[in-house]
């Protein structure tokens, strides 16, 4: 394959509009992850990814711009999982099953019920490849947001993430980092709307984050490693799907998966042979 044919994706504006939202909500899908990772949290990105779909389809009925309905409807699930763990003897992972199941149930049921020219579905699966000017835009604006934040508030995050308590008892604002993480988060998954859609958005905002936990010890090395994994995933999965005839948000997942796959079998080997060290040592 000769040089012309290697940079031929370059060449396409699609592929350099998805080049670079790919950048663009690499950073703050990463970092965020890290915090999930660390607080246990998976299951709650899974939830207010799934359950933004009502809010979309409601705000196409009622003609506002769907990003609106999409924060309104993370945040509702967010709140509403909060609530009903802190009111009720059910385990926080089993409410937020409930929660997003039912508002993705109601999503689905609202979706079929209009009739509508728009692609909504891609709102389920990312339209990498149909991004417009104005998704660049909202993208990029909320990715920085997203990112100053985390960037800037990290040890606080990190501390109230570790040891609420603690962070509790050093004067920290305990509700405002929760409130604040969960609005993060809801913002995030609306910036990744274009890229990844709703059902791979998870895997951005989960795998950077547990493949960097397995990588290193410090959260701070953490935070620029995953950073480093999800932008060379992101950006090496956009430019194979151009040559695979595949979708990019798919490929990059699968590019996600088999990196979290290679740095745990590594991290089982350094542990083995840290094992017979100590033996032969002992």
């Amino acid at each position: 394959m000769d040089l012309e044919t290697l940079l031929l994706p370059f060449r396409f504006a699609f592929m350099q509009n998805a080049f670079l939202i790919s950048m663009m909500v690499a950073v703050p899908t990463a970092l965020l992850s890290c915090f999930l990772v660390l607080k246990g949290w998976a299951l709650m990105g899974d939830a207010v990814s799934h359950a933004v779909l009502p809010g979309i389809v409601l705000a196409y009925i009622l003609g506002i711009p769907l990003l609106i309905g999409a924060f309104a409807a993370g945040m509702t699930c967010a709140l509403a999982t909060g609530y009903l763990t802190s009111n009720s003897r059910v385990k926080q992972d089993t409410v937020m099953g409930v929660v997003f199941s039912g508002m993705f149930g109601l999503g689905i049921v609202l979706y079929v019920s209009i009739e509508t020219n728009a692609h909504l579905d891609h709102i389920l699966f990312g339209n990498m490849l149909g991004v417009e000017s104005h998704e660049l835009w909202t993208a990029g604006i909320i990715s920085a947001l997203v990112a100053a934040v985390l960037v800037l508030k990290w040890k606080d995050l990190l501390l109230h993430s570790f040891d609420p308590a603690q962070a509790q008892a050093s004067g920290l604002w305990v509700n405002t980092l929760h409130y604040g993480l969960l609005t993060v988060l809801s913002l995030t998954i609306v910036a990744t709307l274009s890229a990844a859609g709703l059902i791979l958005a998870i895997g951005l905002l989960i795998a950077p984050g547990a493949i960097a936990f397995l990588l290193v010890r410090k959260f701070s090395t953490m935070l620029w490693v995953s950073v480093l994994i999800n932008m060379s995933a992101m950006l090496l999965g956009t430019y194979l799907s151009f040559f695979l005839d595949s979708a990019p948000a798919p490929t990059i997942i699968l590019i996600l998966t088999s990196m979290f796959l290679l740095a745990f079998v590594r991290r089982q080997i350094l542990a083995r042979r840290a094992s017979l060290m100590r033996i032969q040592q002992g």
